[in-house]
C-alpha cells in the first residue's frame, strides 16, 4: 500500500500540474481518490496546490511569451474577446490570479495575466493562495465523506 500511495502522490502532483495548463484535464478524482484512500492529507494538499500552482505559473509565463495580437491570429480568437480579457486584467490587476483554480476560465484568467505582462511577484502569490485554498476545500469535503 506504502508503494501504492508514493506513486499516488507523483500521479497527483502530474495530475495537479497538467489540470492547470491548457491541457483539458482535472486533477480533482486523483486528489479525492488518494484521499479516500487513505492517503496523507497534508500531503495530498501540498503537492496538489504545487503542482497546479507551477502549471499555472507556466500558463502565465507563456503568456508572458506571447502577444494578444498572436492569440487573434493564430488561434482564431475574436478581437473582441482578447480586448475583454484585457480589460479584466486591466480592472482586477494581479489578485485576478487567486481564480486561477477555477475550471474553464482559470486557464486563460493566467494567460491573460502573462499576455498582460502582470507583475509576477503578486500573480505568483495570489495564484498560490487560490489554488491551495481549493484543495484545503475540497479536502475538507472529502473528509467529510470518510
Amino acid at each position: 500500500m506504502e508503494a501504492h500511495l508514493e506513486l499516488g502522490y507523483w500521479g497527483l502532483f502530474v495530475a495537479s500540474f497538467l489540470a492547470a495548463t491548457v491541457l483539458p484535464l482535472g486533477s480533482e478524482a486523483v486528489f479525492s481518490g488518494l484521499l479516500l484512500g487513505g492517503a496523507d492529507p497534508v500531503w495530498c494538499i501540498l503537492l496538489a496546490t504545487a503542482g497546479n500552482w507551477l502549471g499555472g505559473m507556466s500558463t502565465y509565463l507563456l503568456g508572458w511569451l506571447g502577444k494578444w495580437e498572436w492569440i487573434t491570429r493564430w488561434l482564431r480568437i475574436a478581437p473582441e474577446k482578447t480586448q475583454k480579457w484585457q480589460r479584466a486584467v486591466q480592472r482586477f490587476g494581479s489578485w485576478f490570479a487567486v481564480l486561477c483554480w477555477m475550471p474553464i476560465i482559470g486557464d486563460p484568467i493566467a494567460l491573460a495575466l502573462g499576455l498582460a505582462k502582470s507583475p509576477l511577484g503578486p500573480v505568483s502569490v495570489w495564484m498560490l493562495v487560490g489554488k491551495g485554498l481549493r484543495y484545503l476545500i475540497l479536502a475538507g469535503i472529502v473528509m467529510q465523506i470518510l
